[in-house]
């Protein structure tokens, strides 16, 4: 099936036919949008440190730095090299360092001089194996301590405990104390005032910590806050840095779950219909391998088909259910949004760029990989 042209959407490609499924679109004219409402809601692009695990891309990266956007944060090496290699000026890699990452951690230093790195750490042994390395090569490593603020994944609560690990990073050998992280990734209300009530109260004790260092004279450098379901909220905080992620990109879950924030959708999945094996039934090459499948169904919506139900979903089929199965033949295009972007991009290898309704180039995923070179 394929739409008139006065009636295609933004999505549809005028050259579909050459495009192979599955795929991954990006619509870069989008991104750059998003990445200028990111802009808008922190007020100064020098306030955003946004993630880059949505993406994994170097020229997505490229179109932060023309905005302005210099700082970054980063989930893997990879992620961490690749904007290094980008040229970005100053790289969070938010995640706890453990084994070889730790030299890894330290080859980056080295290698990447222009680029200032920092981690996070919650453990006090973390802090004296990274000290140990950076002292055996003549290093300085920058270092958070990582808070739990609700979400019981990574972290110390901004307690005592957290307070007598500032202190040691303070004076620890080898070792800058360079702030905090508060990631509450837990909150996700789709109410507003909801979500703000328990970004406050999430945040309060971060807060408290904070004073509480400057008071004994241990000054705070940076204090990183939020993922992108809060990062409107932490935008009227003073002195705070901003990591959204997935607005980059943006997807169905958040623009169903979170009305309220003005993205746009970036990206898509490319599928076809390969099959029609009951009378209101689809069966497309979009399986588990070119869409995220850590959530039920639906994993994916699909605008041209907006009733259609998930039957079955297996390694490279996705059977779908819809009253309007018998306009669709064989062989024809369908594009969908995928429920959560950040894992349906770690499963392409590249993807198509699209300008103008064709695709004109072909991004790789860099980053997908656990290691670059490093």
């Amino acid at each position: 099936m394929t739409l008139k042209p006065q009636t295609r959407r933004w999505y549809e490609l005028e050259n579909a036919d050459n495009v192979i499924s599955p795929s991954l679109l990006f619509y870069p004219d989008r991104i750059e949008e998003n990445l200028r409402r990111m802009i808008a809601i922190a007020g100064d692009a020098n306030r955003l440190r946004p993630h880059v695990k949505t993406h994994k891309t170097p020229q997505i990266v490229r179109l932060h730095l023309k905005l302005g956007i210099t700082r970054f944060k980063a989930a893997t090496i990879a992620e961490a090299e690749m904007l290094a290699q980008e040229k970005a000026a100053d790289v969070l890699v938010a995640y706890p360092l453990a084994g070889p990452n730790i030299r890894r951690f330290c080859d980056l230093i080295q290698q990447f001089s222009a680029t200032r790195f920092s981690t996070l750490a919650d453990d006090r042994d973390t802090v004296a194996r990274l000290a140990e390395e950076a002292s055996r090569r003549g290093l300085t490593v920058n270092v958070l301590v990582d808070l739990d603020c609700g979400q019981h994944r990574t972290g110390i609560r901004p307690d005592e405990r957290a307070l007598d690990l500032c202190r040691l990073l303070h004076t620890a050998p080898s070792i800058t104390f360079d702030g905090l992280h508060a990631y509450d990734g837990h909150i996700h209300d789709s109410d507003l005032a909801m979500r703000r009530e328990k970004c406050n109260a999430a945040f309060a004790p971060v807060d408290k910590l904070r004073q509480a260092l400057e008071e004994q004279g241990i000054a705070v450098p940076t204090v990183v806050a939020g993922g992108t379901p809060t990062f409107p909220i932490h935008a009227g905080r003073r002195g705070i840095e901003l990591s959204p992620g997935t607005c980059v990109l943006w997807d169905h879950g958040y623009a169903t779950s979170f009305p309220d924030m003005d993205f746009q959708v970036a990206a898509v999945v490319f599928t076809r219909v390969v099959s029609r094996p009951e009378k209101n039934a689809l069966c497309l090459d979009l399986g588990h391998k070119a869409i995220a499948s850590e959530n039920p169904p639906p994993r994916v919506y699909f605008p041209d088909l907006p009733d259609a139900r998930a039957v079955s979903h297996s390694e490279e089929h996705l059977v779908i259910e819809t009253p309007s199965a018998g306009s669709w033949k064989v062989g024809d295009a369908l594009y969908g949004i995928p429920r959560h972007i950040c894992p349906t991009v770690a499963l392409h290898h590249s993807a198509l760029i699209v300008k103008e309704r064709r695709v004109v180039e072909e991004w790789e995923i860099v980053a997908r990989r656990r290691k670059i070179s490093l």
